[in-house]
């Protein structure tokens, strides 16, 4: 065992993949609810960007960014849209995500099981294209507040990609939630430091939040897959998308990848990380 894991119970080899194996079977009984990262979509072999970090760089590559900026993707996207236009950033971000991603087996399997609820935190269309052959389904993506003049957090998608309403969504057997937006149906993007600004301020008290995210996640686990809590507002993300749920939870992690502020937080969260590549563990689950 590594030793900066001595107090944060890093399962390794076969104690991580009787785990997934365990967690592979709580999911098709719907005990346990997926969260997608982006480098998930990197399996695919896309060429969009899989990280923010990458998405910072293609940021970098359109527009002059200073230096504080550069690297953060959030403070990018905030320069981009003090000194240009908010439909600029919009632009970027279809530009960068206009290259439809290819379901991977994983999503593919995940969209068999009609799970209760997949979180996906990232802007591809990959989950949606891989629930594109069922009709009892729908998507409810995080909205941008910033100078939309809209009292509303979130807007609700149907399979084929019409806004429906909240009563509507109350019928799905499967949510797909998608808490920063994403290229598809609407181009919705919570990209910039102003349009995480509010939900920041209100995501503790769960305003921000779906009641039928918060309801459906009620008893369950979460597995966590291509996520990395390397920056304050993506664990306040997980923290508060995963909060009064089950108390223990599972991530698929590379250990020597991981900074001290990851390892608190998956302690402090309850969360069990496990040592086994990315592309294996999704081999596992779908078994």
């Amino acid at each position: 065992m590594n030793a900066p894991f001595v107090n944060h119970h890093l399962l390794e080899g076969e104690a991580a993949e009787s785990a997934l194996a365990a967690l592979g079977a709580k999911l098709k009984s719907g005990d346990a609810i997926p969260y997608l990262g982006p480098e998930l979509a990197e399996l695919a072999g896309t060429s969009v960007p899989t990280t923010p970090e990458a998405l910072a760089a293609f940021f970098a590559t359109k527009v002059a960014l200073p230096k504080r900026a550069k690297g953060n993707v959030w403070a990018s996207a905030q320069h981009i849209e003090s000194m240009k236009h908010r439909s600029t950033v919009s632009a970027l971000m279809s530009e960068a995500f206009a290259t439809p991603v290819t379901p991977s087996p994983l999503h593919n399997y995940l969209a068999s099981l009609r799970l209760p609820m997949i979180v996906d935190c990232w802007y591809d269309g990959a989950m949606r294209a891989a629930l594109a052959n069922r009709d009892d389904w729908g998507e409810v993506q995080g909205i941008t507040r910033a100078g939309v003049g809209e009292d509303r957090w979130y807007r609700f998608y149907g399979p084929s990609g019409a806004e429906v309403s909240k009563e509507q969504a109350e019928s799905w057997t499967t949510v797909l939630y998608k808490p920063h937006g994403s290229v598809t149906p609407a181009k919705n993007y919570l990209i910039s430091d102003a349009d995480y600004v509010e939900v920041l301020t209100e995501i503790d008290i769960q305003t921000p939040l779906p009641d039928i995210v918060k309801s459906r996640r009620t008893d369950r686990s979460f597995v966590f897959l291509g996520c990395r809590f390397h920056d304050q507002m993506l664990r306040t993300y997980a923290r508060q998308i995963s909060k009064r749920s089950t108390t223990v939870h599972h991530a698929v992690v590379a250990p020597e990848a991981l900074t001290k502020n990851e390892l608190k937080f998956l302690t402090i969260q309850g969360i069990i990380p496990l040592a086994v590549p990315l592309a294996r563990a999704c081999e596992i689950l779908a078994a």
